[in-house]
């Protein structure tokens, strides 16, 4: 049954995920108070601080929908944490690699939807880019779901068993 949670997990990896959300946070609040929208801050050639507001999900997608995608893209956030928190759970304590990955991806997770809500957009601030060639902004909790869905990757073809055994688990 999926709500029957059987854990081992230490409160560590939950702790790991509350601690993206909170640097995420800061580093949100302190762009929003010391830049100003769209004008960059350089920090090397390749890389500066510019705040941007996006409405939309990633690379903005749906950023000038209407505002009803505020709501929606709060709502996968919530319902993906919380089956990441779930699935956290029922993971054996020794699968570090895997708990690891998932602990940035709640936090990011978190920490994008406390925009959404707070604000109806996520606050974007950090560049990188070649020349005229620009990566579209970003935050640190969409680093920590970018790097935890690397290490998700990496869990997954060093470890496939993790993988199968899950699977087995949410069939019963």
């Amino acid at each position: 049954m999926l709500l029957r949670i059987k854990t081992t997990l230490p409160l560590g990896w939950y702790r790991i995920a509350a601690m993206v959300v909170i640097i995420d946070q800061i580093g949100k609040r302190w762009a929003t108070e010391t830049l100003i929208e769209g004008v960059p801050k350089t920090i090397w050639p390749i890389f500066d601080f510019t705040l941007w507001y996006n409405k939309g999900a990633a690379f903005s997608f749906l950023h000038d929908a209407g505002g009803w995608q505020r709501w929606l893209f709060t709502a996968i956030a919530v319902v993906a944490s919380i089956g990441v928190a779930i699935w956290m759970a029922r993971i054996k304590s020794t699968q570090n690699l895997l708990l690891g990955s998932l602990s940035l991806i709640l936090g990011g997770a978190i920490g994008n939807a406390i925009d959404r809500i707070r604000f109806g957009h996520v606050v974007d601030f950090i560049s990188v880019h070649w020349n005229e060639h620009y990566f579209p902004a970003f935050n640190i909790a969409d680093s920590a779901i970018s790097v935890g869905a690397a290490l998700l990757l990496l869990d997954m073809i060093l470890n496939p068993q993790h993988h199968k055994d899950a699977r087995k688990e949410v069939a019963k």
